[in-house]
């Protein structure tokens, strides 16, 4: 699939130097291709997300969560081979199941070729493999390159979908391009949740739609903001540092959504999955604990306002 990619910069289209190297008409900035991915970063923005990858991947690797294993990998989200987190994937088993039912199943129906999806903060890749089995043209978005939970991952795979190292503000693709922008337990991420919505309905085809999955979704803010506090302070303890490298919101509350309504002509509608009893029972322990509010894991999909 030769997708419309365009400068992260100008947001012009690119121009092929060759089959692994793309050139802004504009700025004159090179874009390669290697090992598989295109590097889409603008000029100095590498250096903006070193101590962050360097932090996320130490993490991430004391956590037990390098995956080179090609059966382990193809078997998510439905299965948890490696049966280190069951109940994690689990979770995110049926997260995926409301995506399919709710959004990508209705916009099958209304399209008459393949749609194009944007796996952003793809990980492990399993999402994008997954939507392209289904016969969809995927792009794969992370910051991270790494071989083991990151975009390297893609060589694991037995079906080809497009890698690209780029961020959430500055999505490589051109105007009107994309029928699905799905960020994957990432939009937490963000540094300005406005800031990057705004960047996903730009790509956004007509009737497109923009969907945030698996991210940590609160009716308190404070509740949200002890969330983020408790695990800084746990990455201090074990790991030396607070892995704030960069800003992010952290996390999402019902009066967020609705304020991003207003700011960006968008319209939300939230799906429930039913992740089982022990999910459900949740909110009411920590009531009876006097604990904070658990984090909700809805699927919050948005589309313009007028479209």
């Amino acid at each position: 699939m030769d997708w419309d990619l365009a400068c992260p910069s100008c947001r012009v289209a690119l121009t092929a130097l060759d089959d692994d190297k793309k050139v802004c008409p504009v700025c004159g900035a090179v874009y390669p291709r290697t090992d598989g991915i295109w590097r889409l970063l603008a000029p100095g923005r590498q250096d903006a997300f070193r101590q962050f990858i360097q932090q996320y991947e130490t993490v991430r690797t004391a956590e037990g969560r390098r995956v080179q294993e090609p059966s382990h990998l193809r078997a998510l989200p439905f299965r948890d081979l490696s049966r280190r987190r069951p109940y994690e994937w689990f979770i995110r088993s049926r997260s995926y199941e409301a995506l399919i039912r709710h959004v990508v199943r209705p916009l099958e129906q209304s399209s008459a070729a393949r749609i194009k999806i944007v796996d952003v903060g793809s990980g492990l890749g399993w999402l994008a493999y997954q939507l392209t089995l289904l016969g969809h043209h995927v792009a794969a978005v992370d910051i991270l390159t790494n071989d083991f939970d990151g975009l390297g991952v893609h060589r694991h795979y037995n079906r080809e979908f497009t890698s690209l190292q780029a961020e959430f503000d500055r999505l490589p693709f051109r105007d009107g391009s994309v029928d699905l922008v799905v960020y994957n337990a990432a939009f937490h991420y963000a540094s300005d949740y406005g800031t990057s919505l705004r960047e996903a309905l730009r790509v956004l085809a007509r009737g497109g739609r923009a969907v945030v999955m698996d991210s940590p979704l609160y009716r308190d803010p404070s509740s949200g903001e002890a969330m983020v506090r408790e695990r800084e302070e746990a990455f201090e303890r074990v790991y030396g540092f607070r892995g704030n490298a960069i800003r992010t919101e952290g996390f999402l509350t019902y009066d967020r959504l609705t304020k991003l309504e207003g700011q960006l002509a968008l319209r939300w509608e939230l799906f429930e999955p039913w992740y089982g009893a022990r999910w459900w029972l949740k909110p009411w322990v920590a009531r009876l604990r006097g604990w904070r509010e658990p984090a909700q894991f809805k699927l919050m999909v948005g589309r313009r306002a007028v479209d």
